[in-house]
């Protein structure tokens, strides 16, 4: 077993396929082919559940790709400690995408100013998926709602959001979840802490949403409402940077549940030179 054949067994998990891996990794798909059953054969198991046109991880599979993951991260730390440089190759990091939107721009554009050598990959997304990212390996770090509870996960607080409600112009003002009980809300994905954080608003008034749409994007959001369709939640600070905001009611809530936590997490123990000097940028703005 070799660093190459773990490369090529971690593009083949996350693509799904050998020949999207091959593509992304720029080789001939039969080569990937024969390195990953080469690398079964050593291990005397199956990684993979092989299908028609793509390829799932067995559950040996997945428990050989977190440990090819942290190998990977562990060779790649220990090139840039050993160089002696400024930070430089592969940063991951993910954010939710109104933290993206609003709060990081110019942060990263500081990071890329002061580190022209590192090669950022950035990518947007619940806080379910972000939390997942980074505990799988994928992300170096990301930005996502807190208080912070994970076992394996370590952090810094970096943000406060205002949470807000929003609704057609015109409605009747909304001062306790009653005032929208049963109406239609729009929110992200089940995994979406933000969207936990307004279903239990709801409950802690016994009041419930009617249907929930779930939208992929705040301006889509924002527009839903505009047409009278529903209410939904939203940070201040996104609203407010977005078109059309004025075409909207807004109410702020309870003390309670107002303000939610914005916190930049990464995993127990992983502190990667390039890592490091982003906690350290993010920690002087």
């Amino acid at each position: 077993m070799d660093l190459t054949q773990l490369e090529l067994f971690k593009a083949v998990a996350e693509e799904g396929s050998i020949s999207a891996a091959a593509q992304r990794l720029h080789r001939v798909p039969s080569n990937l082919t024969t390195r990953i059953k080469q690398l079964e054969q050593e291990l005397g198991v199956d990684l993979f559940i092989r299908e028609k046109l793509r390829l799932r991880l067995s559950a040996t599979g997945w428990t050989f790709l977190d440990y090819a993951r942290r190998i990977l991260d562990l060779v790649e730390e220990a090139k840039q400690a050993a160089s002696g440089s400024e930070p430089q190759g592969g940063f991951t990091l993910g954010s939710l995408e109104s933290t993206a939107a609003v709060r990081i721009p110019s942060l990263l554009a500081a990071f890329h100013q002061r580190y022209p050598k590192v090669e950022l990959d950035f990518s947007t997304g619940p806080s379910g998926d972000m939390i997942e990212g980074v505990l799988s390996g994928r992300l170096s770090a990301a930005f996502t709602d807190g208080p912070l509870r994970h076992p394996n996960l370590e952090g810094i607080e970096v943000f406060e959001e205002e949470m807000v409600v929003m609704t057609a112009a015109g409605h009747p003002p909304v001062t306790r979840p009653q005032d929208v009980n049963g109406k239609t809300i729009y929110a992200f994905r089940a995994n979406c802490s933000y969207r936990r954080h307004f279903e239990e608003w709801f409950m802690s008034d016994q009041a419930s949403p009617g249907k929930i749409f779930e939208i992929e994007s705040y301006h889509a959001m924002l527009a839903c409402v505009t047409a009278g369709a529903g209410v939904a939640m939203i940070p201040r600070s996104m609203l407010e940077s977005m078109p059309g905001s004025t075409n909207v009611s807004v109410y702020a809530i309870e003390e309670k549940f107002r303000h939610l936590t914005t916190w930049l997490v990464w995993r127990n123990g992983v502190r990667s030179p390039n890592l490091n000097a982003f906690i350290e940028l993010v920690q002087l703005r």
